[in-house]
This record gives C-alpha cells, structure tokens and sequence, in this order.
C-alpha cells in the first residue's frame, strides 16, 4: 500500500567535521573531510526539492547523489530508488574564540546545556559541557550515523525479532511495533529518528554487517574518530545507562550527523503514518517543538531513561546563525521544552550572522 505523500524542509549545507582539540573549547578545527564513507564514515547525504518532497512517496524516484560523489543506489519501498553517497571537499581548519555570547544569558533546568554556532564553532552558552552523563536515546543519532556511513540497502526488508524487543540495561523496550512486523531499513530508521523506537534501533544494529557487536564498535570508533573523549555506547538504543556523552560531544555528533540528508529529514518529520500493509501505526515526532513548527530546526532527537532525565539535542538555524543545541538531565519533559525554548528566544536576540 502507498504512504501519504510527505513534505519535509530540507537544508542545504557543505560537509563539515567538527573536531574540538581541549576541553575549554579553546581551539575547534571545521574541516570538511575529503575521504569517502567506506574508508572513514563520513558521508555527506543531499537531496533537491523536488526529491525531498517526493521522499514518502512510493511512486516517484530519488537521485540523492551530488555532483561528483561517489554513490550506492538502493530502491525503496515501491520501487522508486535512493542514492547514499559521500561527496569529496578540500579541507579547512579555523581557530576560534572561546566566548559565551550576551551577558544575559537564560538559566536553565538541565544538568548540562551547549548552544554553539555550528559555522565557527564559537560556544554561545555553556553549562557543565565536559561531564559524561547517560543520554538515554539522543545515542539513536550515533545509530543513524554508522547505519548511514555503511551505505546499506535502505529497501531491504527487515523482520523485527524479539531479540529486538528485549531492552538493555534491564529495561523493557516499549513499543507499537511486534515481533514479526516487516518494513525496510529506511522505515526502521523513520521509527528510530522520529518516534525513538528502540526495536527499530536495536534492528539496525542486529542486522549490521557482523551483527550488534559490529555495530556497538562501530558507534565507539565513530566517536573516537569525531574527538568525542567523553563518550561510550554499549548499545544501539539508549536504554542502557552506560550509553554516555557529555554536551561538548554531542555538539561534536550534532554538528556532524546535521550534514546527513537522510538524518536531518527523518529526525525532523513531524507526522507520518507507517503502512505495514495490515495496520497502520499513526506516530508523532517527540519533539513538541518540532511537531509545533514555531522554529527553523533542522535536526532533532529527544531522550529519556530514569538515569539521563529528559534530553534533547537540535541543529538549528536562528537569525541566519547555524547552531546546535544540547540539553541533557533536564527534570521533566516541560523543564525541557522550557530550557529549549528559552535558549532559541535568547539565541534569537544576538546579532544576526552576515
């Protein structure tokens, strides 16, 4: 059966990998990396208008390489075709100023916040950056990235098993999905992106090539290639508590995963409804700010277990200034959607990029 056709905003940008070379932020190197996925994971993704509009739709084809990539075409679900591809750009490295932006800079909630401009680097805001803390599902941003720089088939058809549905960390894994229901790859990483499914999370990395533990090393060497000092995963989902990163990390992951097509697209669907073909699964993106659609977020992932508290990570554009903003720890869902809110009003009252 055919999916209702979906229109998603899509943001252009260069290839660019964040690396932080200290702790204070005192030096950022923005490079955009010239070698290919397969040889470092560092796939650019990059759709048109028209094939972005044409993303849910079953009918229609997809060329997603830019222009002088190297490139794997897969087909989707219908018939159409999606290509993943890594474009290959020279290198750049700036130093930039460790600065925190106005005087007046909001309190908030959360254990540890970031707003850093994703352009220059520069940290805007900065609360307890370098702790390592639990970040429950922002970990499925990791997940989407190793499944994109694997360059897998996006239209294989995956049966989720109850493996799938077992947890971590002696969590149950809570979910509309069952054992048995089918769907490609591309739907899997939908269902983790958008709803936070962690079944679909654990199925990407289940059927990884080498299998979950393939997965997990893949998701720490990944890390250790971005800088990310703080971080480790012991799973796919974020259900474990051992999945840990601190803001500075993740402003290394967000500013990295952003140049993803693939990833700022699902990540930001408000809405979609998933046809199995025998039910039809109606789900919501978890971000309230995305589903409003009051802010120019180009990037989105929420989480939550006992052990990180509410948690969000966003690339965002405000006041034609690219940045990235962490939460982590914050004590409720509506301490969260208040600290993120009140970090985009304050970020929207520093001087507009030229």
């Amino acid at each position: 059966m055919k999916n209702a056709k979906k229109s998603v905003m899509h943001v252009l940008g260069m290839s660019i990998l964040l690396a932080w070379s200290s702790t204070s932020f005192a030096e950022l190197v923005v490079n955009n990396n010239s070698a290919s996925s397969i040889d470092n994971g560092s796939a650019s993704l990059s759709w048109s208008a028209s094939d972005v509009n044409q993303l849910m739709n079953d009918d229609e084809s997809l060329d997603l390489a830019p222009q002088g990539s190297t490139s794997v075409t897969t087909t989707l679900r219908g018939g159409g075709t999606a290509t993943i591809s890594s474009s290959a750009t020279p290198q750049q490295s700036v130093q930039i100023r460790d600065t925190f932006g106005s005087s007046r800079q909001p309190s908030v909630n959360a254990r540890a916040a970031l707003v850093m401009d994703a352009q220059t680097g520069e940290v805007l805001y900065s609360k307890n950056t370098n702790s390592a803390l639990p970040i429950a599902s922002i970990t499925k941003v990791m997940t989407a990235v190793v499944t994109a720089d694997a360059r897998l088939n996006m239209s294989e058809e995956i049966t989720l098993q109850s493996i799938d549905f077992a947890g971590a960390g002696g969590k149950n894994s809570s979910s509309t999905l069952r054992a048995g229901d089918s769907m490609n790859r591309a739907e899997l990483l939908l269902f983790a992106l958008m709803k936070s499914e962690n079944p679909a999370a654990a199925a990407l990395a289940r059927t990884y090539p080498g299998g979950r533990t393939a997965f997990y090393a893949a998701m720490n060497n990944k890390a250790k290639q971005l800088g990310m000092t703080a971080t480790h995963y012991v799973e796919s989902t974020g259900l474990h508590p051992g999945n840990v990163s601190s803001a500075r990390d993740l402003g290394i992951l967000v500013s990295t995963a952003s140049q993803y097509g693939l990833i700022r697209q699902f990540s930001t669907t408000p809405t979609y409804d998933f046809n199995l073909g025998y039910r039809v699964l109606k789900s919501n993106n978890t971000n309230a700010l995305v589903r409003n659609g009051g802010w120019n977020i180009n990037l989105s992932k929420t989480g939550y277990i006992n052990e990180a508290g509410r948690c969000v990570v966003m690339h965002t554009t405000v006041n034609s200034r690219p940045a990235v903003v962490v939460l982590l720890g914050a004590p409720s869902t509506q301490a969260r959607n208040s600290d993120a809110t009140n970090l985009l009003t304050w970020l929207n009252t520093l001087p507009k990029r030229v």
